[in-house]
């Protein structure tokens, strides 16, 4: 008898967030226990409904939690222009039969962390205010968290919402500064390692083709996604969560990781948000995130294509 990795997502679904489920669902190696659930691409109440609809149309039956309507402190402008104003391309997809649990996510991340001490594997594909709100309620947690990797951040500053900011991290900073300080050392999947691991359209289009509800759906609800992207970044598509999601779960792929101190900007007029990066070690903080610098770009395609029962 073999034993799965326990998987706890933090979310925001999101497009992108779609595939980065499709793939964990897949995985004989990893059991999702539990979805938990943010505001971040667009609302909560889309977000929310959107993880249930993708279990649904998957076929599994994970637990999914709603959790923070907004970020800690400060109102933050969604994706909605990216991903659709209900997050999955306006489709009018019909809504999950199954709805959210009662138990708010922050104390559902608490609660699973001891059932699963030592063993879990928190992946975190949105802005980090759950995360961060359950580290108040009990600092203790990240002794129980056996691996946690997170999308978010640009570590030269290239950032894909503000001129130095990524999405994820400049949504809710304060939150991401707790939940850096917090873990001793946070796996980070970047939006830089994103950029040098697109996926060409042509390609993803005939994944996309392949006769199974999988591809189908998410088919339709990235088409609007996809078109955005191919007007301005040319002739690869970039799936930041997907590609955070292929490390958590075949960390085996990695060809280059890269270990320093990170901290997250939280007052600068040009650069809140931004993920500063002491490349040099000059500040004296420890090497508190490891950066995914390169994956196997093929093993990262064979994961989505199996995902999508493309393959």
């Amino acid at each position: 008898m073999t034993s799965t990795t326990p998987l706890l997502i933090d979310t925001d679904p999101g497009v992108d967030d779609a595939l980065a489920l499709l793939m964990a669902f897949n995985d004989p190696r990893h059991s999702v226990v539990g979805l938990t659930v943010a505001a971040g691409n667009v609302g909560l109440r889309h977000t929310v409904a959107n993880a249930l609809k993708l279990c649904e149309v998957a076929g599994v039956d994970v637990p999914v939690f709603a959790g923070c309507a907004s970020p800690l402190l400060h109102p933050a402008r969604d994706a909605a222009y990216v991903h659709g104003q209900d997050g999955f391309g306006d489709v009018g997809y019909a809504p999950a039969v199954r709805g959210a649990e009662a138990e708010h996510a922050a104390l559902a991340i608490l609660r699973l962390s001891h059932e699963h001490a030592g063993q879990l594997l928190l992946v975190a594909l949105g802005p980090l205010t759950n995360i961060a709100l359950a580290l108040r309620l009990d600092p203790t947690l990240p002794q129980r968290i056996a691996r946690i990797v997170v999308m978010g951040g640009a570590v030269s500053a290239h950032g894909n919402i503000t001129a130095a900011a990524e999405f994820n991290i400049a949504f809710d900073p304060e939150a991401a500064h707790i939940v850096f300080s917090a873990f001793p050392k946070i796996e980070l999947v970047d939006w830089e390692a994103v950029i040098a691991h697109g996926l060409l359209h042509t390609q993803v289009d005939e994944w996309l083709r392949a006769d199974s509800p999988r591809a189908r759906f998410y088919d339709d609800i990235s088409r609007q996604t996809r078109a955005w992207s191919a007007e301005r970044r040319g002739e690869r598509w970039h799936s930041a969560d997907a590609l955070a999601m292929a490390y958590a779960l075949a960390p085996g792929g990695t060809l280059k990781l890269v270990e320093r101190p990170v901290v997250v900007e939280l007052d600068g007029r040009h650069t809140r948000g931004a993920t500063v990066v002491d490349w040099q070690r000059q500040m004296g903080g420890h090497d508190n995130a490891a950066i995914l610098m390169r994956y196997e770009q093929v093993r990262f395609e064979r994961m989505i294509q199996a995902a999508l029962a493309a393959c």
